[in-house]
């Protein structure tokens, strides 16, 4: 990171949310850091004060994309576990996973340059839907919803791993039949298997 005046953390996110747009659309080999900044907004001079290259521009946006930014204390409480999960698929959130496998595709030569850092920093799209999915599950067990003989990391796993399968394999666009059908006949089964499936509908307990 180059050194230089008090960052504005305010052109910081700009820049950071220019730089995933724009890999969204040409990728990072065609990327360039003047369409970096004429999207942003800002001087030449923001940018290499805070990045000396391309490539920590890069590195830097691709972990600020990875952050949560989904609140685990605002959790949907619709009556069942299944109105739950579905709670979560908002159609701004579906668009936003979308845009975000779109850059995972299109980083080109960043990827054999920088393999230390993607598995470290494991910038994934769907960390912040894990976590919350994680939550609601967890506490369907606390409620008595599911048994404690639940398979959550397994479940949690295999709604991250067949959602990045359609949007990076089969470049297939979401939508919300695509998620009923993957917790219906993925996810509930799978937590079904350690339990009493009938208790899966069943309203909260308070």
């Amino acid at each position: 990171m180059a050194s230089g005046r008090t960052r504005d953390t305010s052109i910081d996110a700009r820049l950071l949310a220019a730089t995933i747009d724009t890999l969204a659309e040409v990728g990072f080999d065609s990327m360039t850091i003047s369409a970096v900044i004429a999207r942003a907004g800002v001087g030449k001079a923001a940018v290499y004060r805070r990045w000396d290259s391309k490539t920590q521009l890069v590195r830097e946006a691709l972990s600020w994309m990875s952050r949560s930014h989904l609140e685990l204390d605002s959790l949907p409480d619709t009556g069942s576990l299944r109105g739950d999960l579905l709670a979560v698929l908002k159609p701004q959130s579906i668009e936003e996973s979308e845009r975000k496998l779109r850059v995972l595709s299109r980083l080109g030569s960043f990827v054999a340059d920088n393999q230390e850092f993607l598995a470290s920093r494991s910038p994934h799209p769907f960390d912040a839907w894990m976590k919350v999915n994680r939550a609601i599950l967890e506490r369907a067990v606390e409620w008595g919803e599911l048994p404690v003989s639940a398979d959550i990391d397994t479940a949690c796993q295999a709604l991250v791993s067949m959602a990045a399968y359609r949007g990076l394999i089969e470049h297939k666009s979401f939508d919300p039949q695509f998620f009923q059908q993957l917790i219906d006949r993925v996810l509930l089964p799978i937590l079904q298997a350690g339990g009493q499936p009938e208790i899966l509908g069943d309203p909260h307990h308070g």
